[in-house]
């Protein structure tokens, strides 16, 4: 039997503490994940577009860099985090292609003339109570042939990053795999299965590793525990420890951290898929 995630973010806590937190901590959020950004904008993979839409846009990177390097198309960000959107709207404040809405992507709705060609996300799709309802919707509200490219966590156990948080954690149940939660997206057949149900075609799953820096200069270490302690699937898990276990689980992560430093950034190996699809032409 398996039990709750206590990894995993409750959907409604976007819009409250959690989704301020990862407000605050935006900047370091997109340098962890920056060889992964690339890897997901890389221009011969993404081609060309006249509409872009970004699943779960958050603070707005995947944005901003598409609207930067496709000047005469639009990109639009949907997000359900308000204080997250705030940040987005203000780096892409420059921007007159780029712009968002405040909306769940399960029902967003496309404007008849305007129905996305490509449908792009970083690290966002994991978390639909139902995916293959909110694959087909989105499938729905796109063109025809349009291209669908996200990246997800693969397993919990090729993420090295996982498991040294938990090794500073008590025993914690076993997780339901398929809950909705970083880990998701884990099982490539899942995910296939999902998204053909969902009617998206030509599904593929290229794996990518790449080192999650959580931590750079002089103060990387400090920087880092702070930032792990802040965001993240463990965050919460640390915090709700009696005060005499939280110290004693910040000090055996700090020993974790100094052990992954080099050249004063400290990175964490993570495991993603790069999941790629198309929508039928009709």
């Amino acid at each position: 039997m398996t039990m709750p995630d206590t990894m995993a973010l409750d959907t409604n806590e976007w819009t409250g503490r959690v989704g301020s937190a990862w407000a605050e901590q935006w900047r370091r959020t997109d340098r962890s994940f920056g060889q992964l950004t690339d890897r997901l904008l890389d221009p011969g993979e993404v081609g060309c577009f006249a509409h872009a839409l970004d699943i779960g846009c958050g603070a707005g990177e995947l944005v901003q860099r598409l609207a930067e390097t496709h000047p005469f198309f639009q990109v639009l960000g949907i997000d359900i985090s308000a204080e997250l959107l705030d940040i987005a709207r203000a780096r892409c404040a420059q921007l007159g292609n780029a712009r968002f809405e405040e909306t769940d992507a399960a029902t967003w709705h496309a404007p008849a003339d305007a129905k996305p060609d490509l449908l792009i996300s970083r690290h966002g799709v994991m978390f639909f109570a139902d995916p293959a309802a909110a694959f087909g919707h989105l499938r729905q509200q796109s063109a025809p042939g349009a291209q669908l490219r996200f990246s997800c966590f693969r397993a919990r156990a090729e993420n090295g990053w996982v498991t040294a948080l938990m090794s500073v954690l008590p025993p914690q149940p076993p997780a339901d795999p398929t809950a909705p939660g970083p880990f998701a997206f884990g099982d490539p057949s899942r995910v296939h299965s999902i998204l053909a149900a969902a009617g998206w075609d030509k599904i593929e799953l290229e794996p990518f590793d790449y080192p999650m820096t959580v931590g750079e200069g002089a103060g990387s270490i400090d920087e880092a525990l702070g930032y792990l302690q802040r965001i993240g699937p463990a965050a919460r898990a640390m915090a709700e420890l009696p005060e005499s276990e939280r110290v004693l689980s910040a000090e055996r992560l700090r020993a974790i951290l100094a052990r992954h430093q080099k050249n004063g950034v400290v990175s964490l190996p993570a495991a993603a898929w790069i999941v790629t699809a198309r929508a039928p032409r009709l």
